[in-house]
């Protein structure tokens, strides 16, 4: 179906210099259903649904071929420092550039960059290229791109339903990405027994259009908000800001941490393979675990109230107990099970924590802010994933596996005294 005639007629005007009050909705599926009521909003949550699995199905098969091919979980670090290295150094000035630009022209733009490094990946398996380097080169390419797009998207979100259903369009999102990993995962799996790798490239190019196809039919009657700023220093403005709230200094820790939870291409598939002693599908229904926990986890961040820094620690040491169980199952079936409660408890947790980070932040800051979040969550990712990697061949991959929790943890520890509001 084509989304003809998307208009965004209920936003509220940009806010004015101070952080977001919200007026909840009224009751548990009040709140979590008041992003749905734009109608923009369900669009474009319809589309991430769709290019999200295709994301997810991509990834499922990046790792695998990865592994396949260099035997190392080294390698499989290397194509994470190439996929979200290009964050860590160009997140200030990416948060700069979402501030200042029109958010739904810049989406566009991004949208037909991953679908043409997804099809550039597709062509390579097809015809038997499928090499480290062409490998390396696609995802730096892709990180690129990336540290534009994810800033851009979160706080497009809020640009599409207003101040008063950020917690809401937070959660949405979070079911958004937890669906993918459902379905992403599972479809992964079952294409690379099957059909192959390039099956699950192509499945991810085309999945690009629905967002595309929102973005291009929608048509805004709002203001996108723009930073006031000038544009020379605004990527260390931005930073300066981060530094010196107590609030940021304990939730951009947190993000770094939980990037390990998140980004499971180098800890998982040594785990599935070596420790667990499962192939290709077996690590799609690792993934897809996760994904299952992840979605009750999402609609409970989405119909939360205000979040509080307790509930963020509380929820973050859950998580990190949950990624401890999965680490030392001695069985695939209560490793599987254990998936559904780090799928559970981390999205809950980091869901709760975007929300934090956007309602307490200057509208002007947002995009440089949540620029800042993405970094801390994927850019780190470089130096962390080798580290995690050269453990997991050292110390075997339940001691790798484990770095996550253990650092969710001690982030949470460390930023206490801030999160006790």
């Amino acid at each position: 179906m084509t989304p003809v005639g998307i208009e965004v007629v209920d936003e509220e005007p940009p806010a004015p210099h101070h952080p977001i009050v919200v007026r909840e909705p009224v009751g548990l599926l009040g709140r979590m259903s008041g992003a749905l009521r734009r109608r923009a909003f369900r669009w474009w949550f319809a589309g991430q649904v769709t290019s999200s699995s295709g994301t997810m199905t991509q990834a499922v098969a990046l790792s695998w071929t990865v592994l396949q091919v260099t035997h190392s979980a080294v390698w499989l670090s290397a194509v994470t420092a190439c996929s979200f290295g290009p964050s860590l150094l160009l997140g200030p000035w990416a948060g700069a550039l979402v501030d200042r630009a029109d958010r739904r022209r810049l989406l566009i733009g991004t949208q037909v960059l991953m679908m043409a490094i997804a099809g550039a990946l597709f062509v390579l398996a097809l015809i038997g290229e499928m090499r480290l380097p062409f490998i390396l080169t696609l995802s730096l390419l892709s990180g690129a791109v990336a540290s534009v797009d994810s800033p851009a998207r979160q706080v497009y979100v809020v640009d599409l339903v207003g101040r008063n259903a950020v917690a809401s369009a937070v959660g949405l999102w979070e079911v958004a990405l937890n669906a993918s990993r459902v379905v992403g995962p599972g479809l992964g799996g079952l294409l690379l027994a099957t059909s192959g790798a390039a099956a699950c490239f192509g499945v991810n190019t085309l999945t690009y259009l629905a967002p595309l196809l929102v973005l291009i039919r929608m048509r805004p009657t709002g203001h996108t908000p723009v930073a006031r700023g000038a544009q020379k220093g605004a990527a260390r403005e931005g930073l300066r800001y981060a530094l010196r709230t107590p609030l940021y200094r304990a939730l951009l820790p947190m993000s770094a941490a939980s990037g390990l939870i998140f980004s499971m291409g180098v800890a998982l598939p040594p785990l599935v393979s070596s420790a667990l002693h499962l192939g290709g599908g077996g690590y799609g229904a690792m993934m897809a675990c996760f994904g299952v926990g992840g979605l009750p986890g999402a609609l409970l961040a989405a119909a939360a109230p205000e979040p509080t820094g307790r509930r963020v620690r509380v929820l973050a040491l859950f998580t990190a107990a949950s990624v401890l169980m999965v680490a030392w199952a001695p069985v695939a079936v209560v490793a599987m099970a254990g998936m559904v409660l780090v799928g559970m408890s981390s999205i809950w947790f980091i869901a709760l924590a975007n929300t934090l980070a956007q309602l307490r932040c200057d509208p002007d800051f947002r995009g440089r802010v949540m620029s800042l979040w993405g970094m801390a969550m994927t850019g780190t990712l470089p130096v962390t994933g080798f580290l995690v990697g050269a453990v997991i061949d050292g110390a075997g991959a339940r001691v790798g596996f484990s770095i996550s929790g253990i650092c969710v943890a001690a982030a949470a520890i460390a930023g206490w005294r801030a999160l006790r509001d």
